[in-house]
């Protein structure tokens, strides 16, 4: 008796599981589901929240690296009562407050993008730099302007070119 009772049992409890079985992988397919459609109409909303931010970012690189172009740069900031010494740390100076005015648009904007912005400042720092060491300690602020035109005319690769390019192309990967 003892035999048949456990038979009975085991025909009811079988079924039974398998049918809890089924109703657990069922919603547990439902569930997944559910939670996935719920995480991208949050990145979706992310995004939405995010595109003008990153676009302002985007736009602010824009201008720093226009206005640090040595020849806006020395437009914007040669005096003819400089002398060549006092020129380059305006221009210097002048580089680094935009660079640092701009740090925190790097969490918006691509590494690639950040990388090459960051590479033109200091190729521009560099520049003024290098044509200020050439000049005699009596030159004035026109001879350093000439001289860090010149150099940069000798450039293959001109680095803000390259950092505006990469700026422009992902923007135009966000749409």
């Amino acid at each position: 008796m003892n035999e048949s009772v456990i038979i009975e049992f085991m025909k009811i409890l079988l079924p039974a599981a398998a049918v809890l079985y089924a109703m657990y992988l069922t919603v547990k397919s439902f569930l997944n589901k559910e939670v996935a459609e719920r995480m991208a109409d949050l990145k979706v909303k992310g995004v939405e929240a995010t595109l003008p931010i990153r676009l302002q970012a985007y736009e602010r690189l824009s201008l720093l690296l226009e206005r640090i172009a040595p020849n806006n740069l020395i437009l914007r900031l040669n005096d003819s009562s400089y002398s060549a010494k006092e020129l380059q740390h305006v221009l210097t100076t002048s580089v680094r407050e935009e660079y640092n005015h701009n740090l925190s648009q790097q969490i918006y904007v691509g590494d690639q993008a950040w990388q090459l912005t960051t590479q033109a400042v200091e190729d521009i720092i560099a520049t003024v730099n290098q044509a200020a060491d050439t000049l005699p300690s009596e030159a004035r602020s026109l001879d350093l302007a000439k001289k860090i035109l010149e150099i940069q005319s000798q450039k293959e690769v001109y680095p803000i070119t390259q950092a505006l390019y990469e700026v422009k192309k992902e923007v135009r990967e966000l749409f």
